[in-house]
């Protein structure tokens, strides 16, 4: 299993946002929600699991 760090988010995070600003004709809701979980996950110290 590989792990799957803090900065594997930030950088999932800021692919998702230029792909939604390069490309707003499309429908991104599904990556919208995936971004709202990522800022989520990020404003957490990270192990936290609460």
């Amino acid at each position: 299993m590989e792990v799957v760090t803090m900065e594997d988010r930030r950088k999932e995070l800021a692919s998702l946002l230029r792909q939604m600003e390069a490309h707003p004709e499309r429908d991104w809701s599904a990556e919208k929600a995936r971004a709202n979980v990522l800022r989520e996950m990020l404003g957490r110290p990270e192990g936290a699991n609460d």
